[in-house]
């Protein structure tokens, strides 16, 4: 019998300390921008925790309305709208 892989809880950080609202966005939740909100700490850290199965993953942040990539990414590839999403590998 097959096992099911567990997924894995996954912490993702933003740097924004003037941002009002900072969401995670991606693959993983359908492009849902209501789907995963940071919470933002006293530094002007925003912080959101997801639970990810292994697998690769496109995503990006909306932060106060606009789509962002992670500045701590370093594999992005290609979206249709002419920018880049970032890319999340979970093992």
């Amino acid at each position: 019998m097959a096992r099911i892989a567990a997924a894995k809880p996954t912490e993702l950080k933003f740097y924004a300390p003037q941002a009002k609202r900072v969401s995670l966005v991606g693959t993983f939740n359908n492009w849902d921008a209501k789907g995963l909100s940071a919470k933002k700490d006293t530094k002007g850290n925003w912080t959101v925790k997801v639970n990810l199965k292994p697998g690769r993953y496109e995503y990006k942040f909306l932060v106060d309305g606009s789509w962002v990539n992670d500045p701590r990414c370093t594999s992005c590839v290609p979206n249709s709208y002419g920018s880049q999403n970032c890319v999340l590998e979970i093992r």
